[in-house]
């Protein structure tokens, strides 16, 4: 049982005084009394004695602690005999007023608070039966200015006097409200609102509106407006007179903040400051209270009939602790807005002769004496309900005993409610995972009491699936032996770890896979707020540590067993942490829902690879190794087990998936180009089982492909076969538009030497291959030309064109067209060429061409065209040849506009008929007058234009006689102002701005 509170006795009337107790009222250091007798005593309650000593007294003792302290508990200051003829009945005090409030013989009066002399009687409060005082601070809502309302609410019968005080100022109006029936109690819910104890039912009044609102409970407490609902089926507690008896007087209190206890012999009702429900069960009491109370932040219920103080929580209703207080028959707490309790001021408990203080113990020390009781719902509602300036540490201690919380539903076999309190708390998940076997956390299981035992335990669950013949482990970590030789031995220590910790057993079976399934989330949970601070590598992100919330860096703490965190120095134990987590979220998926443990290696995680690695070879679950492999970087695995099932003749059972060079493939295209050598090893065999699949690793659309150094994938290629090395090279020369000169000769080279040797199955092909070649030759300007001239021999029939294109491409044009019309005898391919060298070095021109660029083809100086080579070579041939008059006067029709005519008629012999020179003669004038003609046409054109142009400005756009042009005009009158400044012109210069507005010429710059 909890020790909240201890008694001790402040006031004990001796033996030979025969007064008795009637009221008590605690302010400041004074104790005031009333007496029966009318007499009125005042005590000055001395600092409490030290704690040290006071321990030795049981707290249920009422007797009077030993006097060896040295000092009274209170010392009596003086005793008014003649403050009242009869009994006092009740007190209280409105301390800004400076006013003593007592009730006497139906009647209330007003003394002054520091001389207790009688100042009023209030007459309107005559036959009153009790009263009730609050004291609020108000802002006034048009000034905001904050002044102490006091408040007086008396009950004479079914009346309700009200008297209030503005800053100790009485007022001078008194209100008056009639209720159904007579008042019994009186308790303030705020500072405008009081709750009514009836004969029979409860009601809330707002005295500023003077609203009246009925409050239904169940039995006694009351019914609906107009009827009563007792605990005696269909009749009313008020019809039933409790069987001739006297009906219980009606009981409030007020609460936390907002709420409210009403009761009725025992029966109880929670309501809030509005009267409204609060959902809460009824207090089980055995004997009604006599009275009830708050003390912060319990529940007090005082039964004098059995002389005990109750101590309850008012969230769980749970009897904390009983004092037992002979003869006690009132309950005095002191209002909050008089005196905070857990400011260390006590409420008071007394009796016809007798006075105990009671004093509430250290919450600090409360909150270990129901933690060591195991009630750890008690201390968790406890630690909820107390401020956190009045414990040492708040939030540690609540997550310290919820997850005691926690681990006592786990052994309860609540799985669900302990992880979602676990995961609540951020408790360390090594205290979580630490309640599961070794199959689910490894090394890190509470019950694993070694390494060979966990090896043992792990086969003993995958041949049950956790659900078979597992053998108990028991709470401390002192499982059974499964081999014969050691069952002795097992017995004792099974026996050792009984008695120890209970009879708990290892979870098994479907136990275990409902505790596994729960688990899942805390993990998760867990993971995420690890993967917030933690990079892949397992390095803490400094920035997003920094930025950070404080709420969230607690959970990360609280998941390490901190209270803070450390980026410095707790980076390895967040690594090991989130490490563990992941392995045994793996573990979780693989018991549970296989199926969920390939998305978990799809996504960065801290999984342990070895742990992982023997898990899934187990179950067969190759795909996911891979997968997995892949996430942690370890490529080589990887690609390992993908050969070792997709280099096989037949399809594999174990893996089908993984069958065949497309994984492989797959796998290598995700690689970084940082890895070639892995690329390139692990791609030969691919290359081998389907070249056109395995080409895919380096000519694929992709960033990683196309990043790849080249110069190794093409030696790898060489190396392979120079098939595929040429579409390689075709790839990033023609695609990927790759000028190293070093691929270019590479491809040349190849293709020379394929045609040399003149490998290929018809003449189709060899065509196709002959057509790639000499058009790479004509597009490419990296190769070295003078190198693949060395490679092409002049007696190969097939490389005739192609030793012509690089001639060609070294400048050598005659050597070229020798080639064309003597070894190749084909003239219009020498034409084509000719036409291709003269467009490259004449390109065509946008502008006219003036008539003395004709002259200059005609000056002795003019270079010989590339027609002018050919006519050459057609009319003057080298011997053995012979001159070729008919592709010589082709030539000199179509292009002798384009030769030098001095030294083009030079070349003709003269024994060729000038008739034969027709066709070049037209073709010389043609372009003669084409030329001038040409110079013509533009010299009108310019002369329209310039005719136009002189037009506008002489008359401006528009039609004649508008204001443009030379016609341009602008008026200005005297009523005219400047755009700029507005004032007139008057003999200023202007400006006339293009749009015709005017501006003084010195606005036009502002």
């Amino acid at each position: 049982m909890l020790s909240a509170f201890t008694a001790r006795p402040i006031v004990e009337f001796k033996p030979r005084d025969k007064s008795k107790i009637e009221s008590v009222l605690a302010f400041g250091d004074r104790l005031l009394v009333g007496l029966n007798t009318g007499s009125l005593r005042i005590y000055r309650v001395n600092e409490p004695i030290d704690e040290s000593q006071s321990e030795d007294v049981p707290p249920s003792s009422p007797r009077r602690p030993s006097s060896a302290s040295g000092a009274k508990p209170v010392d009596l200051m003086r005793e008014l005999e003649k403050f009242s003829r009869y009994k006092i009945e009740q007190l209280a005090i409105v301390k800004e007023a400076n006013l003593l409030i007592s009730l006497s013989n139906s009647q209330v009066f007003l003394h002054d608070l520091q001389n207790y002399e009688l100042q009023e009687s209030l007459a309107k409060a005559k036959g009153a039966s009790c009263f009730g005082v609050t004291s609020n601070i108000v802002k006034d809502g048009t000034t905001g200015v904050a002044s102490i309302v006091s408040r007086l609410a008396v009950a004479v019968k079914r009346r309700l006097t009200l008297w209030s005080w503005h800053d100790g100022e009485l007022d001078e109006e008194t209100r008056e409200i009639t209720l159904l029936t007579g008042i019994k109690d009186l308790t303030w819910a705020t500072g405008t609102r009081l709750i009514a104890g009836l004969t029979s039912s409860y009601v809330l009044v707002d005295v500023e509106t003077e609203a009246i609102t009925d409050i239904v409970g169940p039995g006694s407490i009351g019914g609906a407006p107009g009827q009563d609902s007792g605990r005696f089926g269909s009749a009313g507690m008020a019809g039933m007179s409790y069987l001739g008896m006297s009906a219980p007087n009606p009981l409030a209190t007020r609460l936390g903040e907002g709420e409210l206890l009403l009761a009725r012999d025992i029966n109880t009702l929670f309501i809030d400051t509005d009267a409204n429900l609060l959902g809460r069960r009824q207090i089980p009491w055995a004997v009604a209270p006599e009275a009830v109370g708050y003390s912060y932040p319990y529940l007090l219920a005082l039964q004098s009939a059995r002389g005990i103080l109750e101590v309850r929580n008012p969230e769980t209703l749970s009897l904390l602790q009983k004092i037992p207080l002979p003869s006690a028959n009132q309950l005095h707490v002191p209002q909050p807005n008089v005196s905070l309790a857990h400011a260390g001021k006590g409420f008071l408990v007394l009796s016809d002769r007798c006075i105990w203080r009671m004093k509430a113990l250290d919450y600090d020390s409360q909150i270990d004496a129901l933690v060591n009781s195991a009630r750890l719902d008690e201390a968790i509602s406890l630690l909820g309900m107390l401020e956190d300036a009045l414990l040492k540490d708040k939030d540690s201690r609540m997550r310290e005993i919820k997850t005691l919380k926690a681990q006592e539903l786990f052994k309860q076999k609540r799985y669900r409610d302990s992880i979602d309190l676990f995961t609540e708390v951020a408790a360390p998940p090594s205290k979580v995972i630490a309640m599961y076997p070794p199959f689910i956390a490894g090394g890190a299981s509470g019950t694993a009491s070694g390494k060979a035992k966990d090896v043992a335990r792990d086969a003993q669950y995958q041949s049950t699936d956790g659900a078979g013949d597992s053998k108990p482990v028991t709470e401390d970590g002192l499982s059974k032996k499964t081999s014969k030789q050691s069952s002795a031995c097992d017995s004792q220590e099974s026996r050792e770890s009984d008695e120890m910790t209970g009879s708990d057993q290892q979870l098994k079976g479907k136990d275990l896979k409902i505790a596994t399934e729960e688990l899942r989330g805390n993990l998760v949970s867990a993971r995420t707020k690890f993967k917030k601070v933690l990079d892949n590598d397992g390095k803490i992100k400094a920035d997003d540590l920094k930025n950070m919330p404080q709420a969230e860096l607690a959970e990360l703490a609280s998941l390490l067993g901190k209270k803070t965190l450390d980026a410095s120095e707790d980076q390895d134990q967040l690594f090991e942490t989130a490490r563990l987590v992941d392995t045994t979220l793996f573990r979780a998926y693989m018991f549970v829902s296989p199926s969920f443990a390939g998305p978990l290696f799809r996504i960065d995680n801290f999984c342990d690879p070895d742990v992982v690695n023997d898990k899934l070879i187990e179950a067969g679950r190759y795909n996911d190794l891979v997968d997995f492999f892949y996430g942690k970087k370890l490529h080589r695995q990887a690609l390992e087990l993908l050969k070792r099932f997709g280099d096989q003749d037949e399809e594999s059972k174990e893996a089908p998936q993984l069958s065949g060079p497309q994984r492989t493939v797959q796998y290598l295209q995700n690689l970084p180009p940082e890895l070639v050598d892995l690329i390139i090893q692990f791609s030969e065999w691919p290359l081998k089982r389907n070249p056109e699949l395995g080409m895919e690793v380096f000519l694929a659309d992709s960033e990683n492909a196309e990043m790849l150094p080249r110069g190794k994938v093409l030696h790898f290629l060489q190396g392979t076969s120079k098939v595929l090395a040429v579409r390689y090279l075709e790839h990033i020369i023609q695609e990927l538009n790759d000028t190293t000169p070093d691929f270019h000769h590479r491809l040349v080279n190849i293709y020379i030497e394929r045609l040399k040797s003149d490998d290929f199955d018809n003449d189709d092909e060899r065509e196709a291959w002959r057509d790639k070649t000499l058009k790479f030759l004509k597009s490419s300007k990296n190769y070295q030309a003078y190198k693949a001239l060395g490679q092409l021999p002049k007696d190969n029939s097939n490389l005739y064109e192609a030793r012509a294109i690089v001639l060609s491409n070294m400048g050598q044009h005659r050597q070229a067209l020798d080639i064309y019309v003597f070894q190749l005898q084909d003239a219009g391919k020498a034409e084509e060429y000719c036409n291709q060298m003269y467009l490259a070095d004449n390109p065509p021109s946008t502008t006219p061409v003036s008539s003395g660029q004709l002259q200059m083809i005609d000056q002795e100086n003019a270079p010989p065209s590339i027609y002018h080579t050919l006519l050459s070579l057609y009319l003057s041939p080298p011997p053995p040849h012979k001159p070729q008059w008919g592709p010589a006067l082709k030539i000199l029709a179509n292009h002798g506009a384009r030769m030098p005519a001095s030294s083009t008629l030079d070349l003709i012999p003269e024994v060729l008929p000038v008739k034969e020179l027709e066709s070049y003669f037209q073709g010389r004038i043609r372009s003669a007058n084409s030329v001038i003609n040409e110079g013509k046409i533009v010299a009108g054109l310019r002369s329209t234009l310039a005719f136009r142009e002189d037009a506008k400005l002489r008359l401006g756009e528009g039609p004649l006689g508008g204001n443009a042009g030379r016609n341009r005009r602008v008026v200005i009158t005297e009523q005219r102002v400047c755009g700029v400044c507005y004032k007139r012109f008057g003999g200023s210069a202007i400006k006339v701005m293009p749009d015709n507005s005017v501006v003084h010429y010195g606005c036009s710059t502002r």
